[in-house]
């Protein structure tokens, strides 16, 4: 339903669709010299009465506008054949009113008989081009042009060559009745069917296309290939659909102007289905590229790549739109020209939102830390959700989110937590000053015995020494590093380790100090004291 809604709208932006056929022009207005006649028309003129004719056939008023045919006295079926010349000159010959003289008497320098116009040539039964032409009459007291005998006379002959003639007249006459756009009203009510009918059955064909693809593609190694074939239904299927309409639609017999446009509308959906596909491709790129092997050899590009990916797509949705816009008939040069004069000045007022892109790339290219990373920026921590064009988002402990613009964000010192390759286990183990020398020795031995045979130390770096003697403790450094980067399981490991300390400090007959003052109280001599002679 929504390619039906499409073109419909299509209708109205494409300006080769915008006439909707001929008009009357100005009357009641003098046509003055031959270079005034393409902006106003003599009433009398050969191009007001084409378009008084054009206007009451399209109101359905076939029985008046048979006088602009130069009848034989007596003929009967003047409607039907007023009628019959507005289905052949829409379907073979589109007259432009532009281009049919404005002047009383026609053209003068046509090389034609006074008073006679000639508004193009039909086939003849041996293809031979006969003309259509117009004669200058009085009817009633007043001059009109009407359609010679001698194109009245080709009617019968040119209606029956029509290939619908059996369905134009069996169709009700109601139905027969020129619309919107010179269609007529069953035109307009076979069009959506039309599209309907393309839309599902190009469904069925996209699935018999991809039934095919994925045979081909099933023998390889690879599962990129299948996934771009299952995207690319929704593309398949628009393609099958715009074939079905461009091969149906000269069955409609539309006129030259709704056949012209309904061109662009399939070449504009050939654009559209192009594009979308190539999206599609950028799409199953990426994801490729995320889950292949080099993502794993690369790990500093891999979040580089949904970020190039949203690049792509803007680029291949502008060149899609220029193409588009191209194709509906809008000049795209100039349109161009005025977007660089407007980027210019756009650029100048979003200033914040290009330092934001050129930030995003930045950090891209950099790569400081990585999309699902732990990191600390400035003043808070948390894990990054998404690395946007415009900034990043953060989701902290307490499970809010945190947005950052990136032209902010790369001048922050950042401290990435995920680049770890192992996790450090230090605390100072304050032993009480009642502990003797041999206590102590046996704490730090049995402590470095413990950590250098736990199975997660790194080997290289052990630290445990008698640091100092502090204010109410004896003061044990320890340090050491475990190979792991697992955080949940290195809080087992601090654990295990905190509990194996109190142990050994327990076993040696020790204990841990706290925080205390001791006050000595001093009472001074009593005054008065001391010896006499």
């Amino acid at each position: 339903m929504w390619l039906k809604t499409a073109l419909l709208s299509l209708l109205v932006l494409t300006p080769a669709f915008a006439q909707e056929g001929p008009e009357a022009p100005p009357a009641e207005v003098d046509a003055g010299t031959p270079a005034e006649q393409t902006l106003v028309a003599a009433p009398d003129s050969p191009r007001a009465s084409m378009a008084n004719f054009f206007n009451l056939t399209r109101a359905g008023r076939d029985d008046e506008a048979a006088s602009y045919l130069d009848l034989p006295r007596g003929t009967k079926n003047g409607a039907d054949l007023a009628r019959q010349l507005k289905v052949i000159l829409d379907r073979n010959l589109w007259v432009e009113l532009d281009t049919v003289s404005g002047l009383t008497g026609g053209n003068p320098d046509d090389e034609l008989p006074g008073y006679t116009e000639e508004l193009g040539t039909l086939p003849g039964p041996k293809g031979e081009p006969l003309p259509v032409r117009i004669v200058q009459r009085n009817r009633e007291g007043a001059t009109r042009w009407v359609f010679s005998r001698e194109t009245i006379a080709n009617i019968p002959f040119w209606y029956a060559s029509l290939e619908d003639r059996w369905l134009l007249e069996h169709m009700p006459a109601v139905l027969m009745r020129p619309g919107p756009k010179a269609l007529m009203w069953w035109q307009w009510l076979a069009l959506p069917l039309l599209f309907l009918l393309a839309w599902t059955v190009g469904k069925l064909l996209s699935r018999g296309t991809g039934f095919v693809l994925g045979k081909l593609v099933g023998h390889t190694d690879t599962h990129w290939d299948d996934r771009l074939v299952a995207n690319l239904r929704s593309p398949i299927t628009l393609v099958w659909a715009l074939v079905i309409v461009g091969a149906t639609t000269p069955f409609l017999g539309l006129n030259p102007a709704a056949d012209s446009f309904l061109g662009h509308v399939i070449r504009v959906g050939f654009f559209a289905a192009f594009f979308w596909a190539v999206l599609r491709a950028v799409d199953t790129g990426g994801q490729f590229l995320v889950t292949s092997p080099w993502s794993t050899v690369n790990p500093g590009s891999r979040s580089l790549v949904p970020l190039a990916a949203r690049v792509a797509k803007v680029a291949v949705f502008a060149v899609g739109v220029v193409a588009v816009v191209s194709e509906m008939g809008y000049p795209v040069a100039s349109l161009l020209a005025g977007l660089g004069i407007g980027g210019l000045a756009v650029a100048l007022a979003a200033q914040k939102t290009v330092e934001n892109l050129f930030g995003a790339f930045s950090l891209g290219v950099d790569q400081p830390f990585r999309q699902g990373d732990f990191v600390k920026v400035e003043d808070f921590t948390g894990n990054v959700e998404s690395i946007g064009l415009r900034s990043t988002r953060i989701r902290t402990a307490d499970r809010t989110i945190i947005t950052v613009p990136n032209g902010k964000l790369a001048d922050m010192r950042i401290e990435t937590f995920a680049e770890r390759d192992r996790l450090r286990f230090a605390c100072i183990v304050g032993l009480v000053y009642s502990t003797t020398a041999d206590q102590l020795r046996t704490v730090l031995a049995n402590l470095e015995a413990y950590l250098r045979a736990h199975p997660k130390i790194w080997p290289d770096t052990v630290v445990v020494r008698f640091q100092q003697l502090g204010a109410s403790s004896l003061d044990i450094e320890v340090n050491s590093w475990f190979q792991t980067t697992d955080w949940n399981e290195f809080l087992d490991i601090r654990q295990a380790n905190l509990l194996a300390i109190m142990e050994i400090v327990e076993k040696a007959g020790s204990a841990f100090a706290f925080p205390t003052h001791t006050v000595e109280l001093v009472s001074a001599p009593p005054q008065g004291t001391g010896s006499s002679r």
